[in-house]
């Protein structure tokens, strides 16, 4: 039985760690739910892949194929290898998720970079119920997902929207991605393999077949170099970590 006030004190715990991600989450909801509306999707579908898919990349790679003609293999493929990134989320929070009951298929479920990151480093005072702090930062980070989205889709079918290239949203939010993993790693050996990876299946494969390749390509060639960028990436967050201190 959860002791009175252990959610109330998870809570309190979680929601300043969220709120700049919430923030972030709302506004860049409102740009995928204007972004569908403009591809002619209905107002509710940006709130109903926002509870069923919940992956922001994922959700305008979805929107965009919705319009054209039914490819499910083709999306689950390129859906796949765009979130493939979460197999090793998983592996990292096998055990900070061990014994968490009932709270676990949510918490997996919920799971993206930013819940990944706060849930997988979080310093949780011992006095805080660790399975209720992970699970509000998952709702709280969801709930700001579902509410742009939602409010993206309503004004989007209210509003005639002809906004000359806001297309280029999808492409834009994968810069801004780029560039924050430029500026926050300590190696580029990722990016790198990324961009190369990128610029040879473009050649080999053209532009209207280029993507499901270079993102097989991408996934095999970072997993092959997991053990020497492992402890790259470990010594700069024990770097961090010493900092901190």
């Amino acid at each position: 039985m959860t002791r009175p006030g252990t959610k109330t004190a998870a809570f309190k715990q979680a929601l300043p760690l969220c709120v700049p991600i919430m923030a972030g989450f709302a506004f860049l909801g409102i740009t995928c739910g204007v972004y569908s509306s403009s591809l002619g999707l209905p107002w509710w579908m940006p709130t109903l892949m926002s509870i069923a898919i919940f992956g922001g990349s994922a959700e305008f790679v979805v929107a965009s194929m919705l319009p054209g003609a039914f490819d499910p293999l083709t999306a689950f493929l390129v859906v796949l290898v765009v979130q493939a990134r979460h197999l090793f989320y998983g592996l990292s929070m096998l055990e900070p998720f061990r014994g968490m009951g009932k709270k676990k298929p949510y918490l997996i479920y919920a799971m993206c970079d930013e819940s990944f990151s706060i849930n997988y480093s979080a310093h949780v005072p011992a006095s805080i119920d660790r399975g209720w702090f992970m699970t509000f930062v998952s709702l709280l980070n969801q709930g700001s997902w579902v509410v742009g989205c939602t409010l993206g889709g309503i004004f989007g079918s209210m509003i005639p929207l002809h906004v000359q290239g806001i297309s280029f949203a999808m492409t834009a939010l994968f810069v801004v991605i780029f560039m924050d993993q430029w500026l926050s790693e300590p190696s580029h050996a990722s990016s790198l393999t990324g961009l190369a990876a990128t610029a040879l299946a473009l050649v080999v494969f053209g532009p209207d077949s280029f993507l499901i390749p270079a993102m097989i390509l991408i996934l095999v060639v970072v997993t092959a170099a997991r053990a020497k960028l492992e402890p790259v990436y470990s010594d700069a967050n024990e770097k961090k970590e010493g900092e901190r201190a």
